[in-house]
């Protein structure tokens, strides 16, 4: 029996992009469609369109279905075995909404081999633009939900994470208030992920509870909708959302449309689709007290939690791995773009000077502290530059390598203490690599 391959997509906000692996993980296939370069015709700006309020941002569905199309006759012509494909599944965007049309299921059941997704499923959507994670346009709809709950705190307590701009719920509440036909038209309302997952499996798929987590309506502890907040979004939801699922279902074989027309074994199972956050933290094979920093032009910080204290900075998500835990998610905007200025101010731009810097300087900074915001933080919302001495005054100014030193460990104290305010236990090592 030939050697089984396993496929991940990534339906990401620039890009569709498909790995192939083997039973041993290792990567036996690549490829990518970059919306802007090889779609045009969708004229999107780093894959989205940004609307005229500069607050409203979308991304035209059928450019997704499109780029699917693409890659796989892509894979194709490269003469790429699609019958040793297992199983696959996939990541999405997170936040990001699709509403399937009424009568899209049944479209998507009775595909045919002989013609591309994009041109059997152009009338199969009730929105053709689809708000996705960039949108901050619902700042009203945000105020509405807590209120609704009672407050930001009781809702992080419910879902995770208070009210954001970007979440799904807020999104649907939006659209039901200013396009209600659309929204009466719709049958199902997928994230990117769980779209996705329906292209292949040929029939609507569940949200998963780890990106379902990231909507504003998922209740993380009882693993099911919350009611307050499915009322407080809009009418009928609960029945346009379907069930949520662990992230790791199987959900069945794929559609019998891939298997006549790039042949794909009939028993290659689909698996469902995740966040691209979850993803991350399933991917970098977190575990129990593992923490993972990816330190870009925003900082993200990745945690694996058993004993979530949800907050209102922050977020909670149901784990992808053991859908009985949970993860936590900070992001910090003063990432790298920070350091970089720091390091051109302190270090005449160069990292080998500021390499040097730090290592010159004590661990603690002899007391000296510093918090540095030049744009509007998430955690926590404020800004500006904050020094303080071994005394605890507010400074203006530290010596250059102090100043190095400063902002590194000033960056990750917050990073520590907010992670311990979301329910995160920093123990003492019991051997080196190994956690309490």
């Amino acid at each position: 029996m030939a050697e089984g391959a396993y496929l991940g997509w990534d339906f990401s906000t620039q890009q569709v992009k498909v790995i192939a692996v083997d039973e041993k993980l290792n990567v036996t296939y690549e490829e990518s469609i970059n919306f802007d370069k090889e779609l045009p015709e969708y004229g999107t700006q780093g894959g989205a369109h940004v609307h005229s309020d500069k607050l409203t941002v979308t991304s035209p569905v059928l450019m997704w279905v499109k780029a699917l199309d693409i890659i796989l006759e892509k894979m194709k012509s490269s003469g790429f075995n699609f019958s040793r494909v297992r199983a696959l599944s996939g990541a999405g965007q997170q936040h990001g909404s699709v509403y399937w049309k009424r009568g899209a299921c049944q479209t998507l059941r009775n595909l045919s081999p002989d013609l591309p997704l994009h041109q059997q499923l152009k009338s199969s959507f009730s929105l053709s633009d689809c708000p996705i994670w960039m949108d901050s346009s619902t700042t009203v709809e945000c105020r509405n939900l807590e209120k609704a709950v009672k407050g930001a705190q009781n809702l992080s307590d419910i879902t995770g994470s208070r009210a954001y701009e970007r979440f799904t719920g807020n999104q649907i509440a939006k659209i039901f208030k200013e396009n209600p036909d659309a929204y009466s038209q719709t049958e199902r309302i997928a994230l990117v992920s769980s779209f996705a997952a329906s292209l292949f499996l040929g029939s609507y798929t569940p949200i998963d509870y780890s990106d379902g987590s990231g909507m504003n309506l998922f209740h993380i502890r009882k693993k099911s909708w919350s009611q307050p907040c499915l009322d407080a979004c809009a009418p009928e939801l609960e029945e346009k959302l379907g069930p949520a699922v662990p992230s790791s279902s199987v959900l069945g074989p794929i559609s019998s449309y891939y298997v006549q027309r790039y042949g794909f074994n009939s028993e290659c199972k689909v698996i469902a689709f995740t966040g691209d956050n979850p993803a991350s933290l399933a991917g970098m094979r977190l575990e129990e007290d593992d923490i993972a920093v990816s330190l870009g032009t925003s900082d993200t910080l990745f945690l694996w939690i058993k004993e979530p204290t949800p907050a209102l900075e922050g977020h909670i998500f149901c784990n992808p791995v053991n859908s009985q835990e949970y993860m936590a998610l900070l992001c910090y905007k003063n990432g790298s773009l920070m350091r970089e200025k720091v390091r051109d101010e302190s270090a005449s731009g160069s990292w080998d000077e500021f390499s040097t810097a730090l290592q010159s300087t004590e661990i603690g900074n002899c007391g000296n502290l510093g918090f540095y915001f030049d744009v509007m933080e998430i955690t926590p919302e404020t800004t500006g530059r904050h020094r303080f001495n071994a005394d605890n005054q507010k400074v203006l100014n530290f010596p250059r390598k102090m100043e190095i030193r400063a902002l590194i460990e000033g960056q990750f104290m917050a990073k520590r203490i907010h992670a311990e305010k979301l329910g995160y236990r920093v123990g003492p090592l019991l051997d080196a690599g190994h956690k309490k």
